[in-house]
């Protein structure tokens, strides 16, 4: 089962919580700079579910995008366990969401909006919806991205420093 979900009080969404079994809801992220995107899509799944899991990916599995995080994993986690809407965190170590459940067991996975109706997110969601899991999607926060924070410091530096900052851009290209 798929929902597309917009944005509303928290105390006005509490779908499919019983106090009859304990839903465990289950997200991941880079959660680096760690901004009000973040924020909002952790309130939005708490309130959809009694125990929420965060997957925060390590440093190595960021790579895959061939990217690195500015934030360290290990604090990366410290600050996503500091979030009050948070009750367990991880590492994710690996895409596999199928592995993942098979481990975890949550009823309820959430997921930006930015991937529903990709091939990928189709296929998970066939793979989850057999054990019974309802993915949810949440709206993207279009305003702000630890990408877009990223390159606005990027461009700051170089008006800064604009050798210095060249100096570094080939040094990562080389």
């Amino acid at each position: 089962m798929t929902i597309m979900f917009k944005y509303l009080p928290h105390e006005k969404r509490v779908m499919g919580i019983n106090s009859a079994k304990k839903v465990i809801g289950y997200t991941t992220g880079v959660y680096d700079l760690f901004h009000i995107g973040h924020v909002n899509l952790l309130r939005n799944a708490r309130s959809m579910c009694n125990h929420l899991i965060v997957g925060v990916s390590t440093d190595e599995l960021v790579k895959y995008k061939y990217k690195s995080p500015v934030i360290p994993y290990c604090d990366r986690v410290e600050v996503v366990r500091a979030c009050r809407y948070v009750d367990t965190v991880i590492p994710q170590e690996d895409m596999d969401k199928l592995k993942a459940w098979e481990k975890l067991k949550f009823d309820i996975m959430f997921v930006g909006d930015d991937w529903h109706n990709t091939e990928k997110w189709k296929e998970i969601e066939s793979q989850l919806s057999k054990k019974g899991v309802k993915i949810v999607y949440f709206p993207y926060t279009k305003s702000t991205s630890s990408t877009m924070i990223n390159n606005v410091l990027e461009e700051r530096r170089q008006e800064i420093a604009p050798e210095s900052a060249e100096k570094k851009s080939k040094a990562k290209a080389g």
